[in-house]
């Protein structure tokens, strides 16, 4: 063999054993490579270092830290069955009334059972409800007074539709509560006694009714007897008048002073 052909071949051999080297750390590079390498026992001790890296990476994931928040379902729920046994109303229809006053609170940033609380005392639940001074639906709006809020919503003649009605007694709820800055004046105004020493017990039915649904909400078992009347027509229909302004007539005594000028 001449130098020609013996540096030729050595240059092969050479070549040889970095292609080989190079495989061979290919395969340790990659263990999921199925070769006759694989199964060596650096190879399977790669493997085995690995495996705990990948399982400490993947628990966080696995066990999410708990978050903890009120089942607010849960308690529409437990509130929907109670006054579905309190004011003997439809499970579907009480359901429909419960959702409507969830959201509309939410909306408009009011506590949902004090809506209801409301609604049971005003209306007993019934949307159809109307008393003789013209205050209609669940939350015995006057619709004549408060029309302009209603026209959003197809105008007063929406008064007795449920969601239109819980919509702008809750926000005529809250504007008086504002008003008043107390839930008790706020009630207060809303029945129409604000020029009134008294509102003849009507703040005390709703907080009565309020505080039986927070403890219902809370899960708590409490009896569906002994429902509240709601406010007599009678004691009401003066108060309600006052927040339509009327004109009174002119006295005599007003007459004789301005014919002395």
């Amino acid at each position: 063999m001449n130098s020609t052909t013996r540096n030729a071949t050595q240059q092969r051999l050479t070549l040889l054993g970095v292609s080989s080297i190079a495989l061979v750390a290919l395969l340790y590079a990659r263990p999921g490579v199925d070769s006759p390498v694989a199964s060596t026992p650096l190879v399977q001790t790669a493997q085995t270092v690995s495996a705990p890296v990948q399982v400490a990476a993947a628990a966080p994931q696995a066990v999410p830290a708990p978050v903890a928040k009120p089942d607010s379902h849960r308690q529409q729920q437990a509130v929907t069955s109670w006054l579905s046994k309190r004011y003997r109303v439809a499970g579907d229809a009480a359901n429909m009334l419960v959702s409507t006053a969830y959201v509309t609170a939410k909306d408009i940033k009011l506590d949902p059972l004090l809506i209801l609380a409301v609604m049971a005392i005003e209306s007993g639940l019934n949307p159809f409800a109307e008393s003789p001074v013209g205050a209609k639906g669940l939350m015995q709006v006057m619709a004549s007074v408060h029309h302009a809020k209603f026209q959003a919503m197809g105008g007063p003649q929406m008064a007795l539709n449920p969601a239109a009605n819980i919509r702008v007694g809750s926000q005529i709820l809250k504007e008086y509560v504002a008003r008043g800055g107390s839930v008790e004046a706020g009630l207060k105004t809303y029945v129409g006694a604000g020029a009134f020493d008294n509102d003849a017990g009507y703040g005390s039915r709703v907080l009565a009714e309020f505080q039986k649904l927070k403890m219902v909400a809370s899960g708590k078992n409490v009896p569906t007897f002994n429902r509240p009347a709601a406010p007599a027509v009678v004691q009401k229909a003066a108060p309600r008048q006052e927040v339509a302004p009327v004109m009174a007539p002119p006295s005599t005594a007003s007459d004789e002073a301005i014919a002395g000028l």
